[in-house]
């Protein structure tokens, strides 16, 4: 097993923080333009929301999970933490699969409709329909991811329930 002195211990932390933090504030952002979707009356304004989230959902979002759970797993195991020997940490792994789902899967298939739709254009009824049913699952998924990253944070900082017993 692999031993890290305490300063690449603190750098991987370091990473892991700004992988984490990158991920919460994708969800922020995917708020903020998921209210100026809803608030708007521009089809123009609206459409370029949802793409702009689809486009994050490609990208930022996707890197974010992917060096969140990279920089995690080798945290855990490389530290006296490990991957199951505590409480919380369960519970974080829990939720991380969870932001999983919702994060880089969720976001990216209930933007596709919206985005990919010519909404300047008028859209018919059912492809309406279609972008609304998206949209309030949308605004779930983003309550949802907002809520389990920020009791992951949570979970980080005040490490709840204590050690497992072997």
């Amino acid at each position: 097993m692999i031993k890290l002195s305490m300063n690449q211990k603190k750098w991987l932390l370091l990473a892991h923080l700004i992988f984490s933090s990158i991920m919460l504030g994708g969800a922020v952002i995917f708020l903020v333009l998921s209210i100026v979707a809803a608030t708007s009356t521009d089809p123009s304004i609206i459409s370029a929301c949802y793409q702009a989230m689809h486009v994050l959902s490609k990208t930022s979002v996707r890197a974010s999970t992917i060096g969140t759970i990279v920089t995690g797993v080798l945290l855990s195991v490389w530290t006296h933490w490990g991957l199951f020997r505590y409480y919380w940490l369960i519970a974080k792994e829990i939720l991380t699969a969870f932001a999983i789902v919702l994060g880089p899967i969720g976001m990216y298939f209930w933007t596709l409709p919206a985005s990919s739709s010519a909404l300047p254009e008028g859209i018919g009824a059912m492809e309406n329909s279609a972008i609304l049913l998206n949209s309030g699952q949308l605004w779930t998924g983003i309550i949802l991811q907002i809520l389990s990253l920020a009791i992951i944070f949570w979970l980080s900082v005040f490490k709840p329930w204590g050690k497992r017993k072997a």
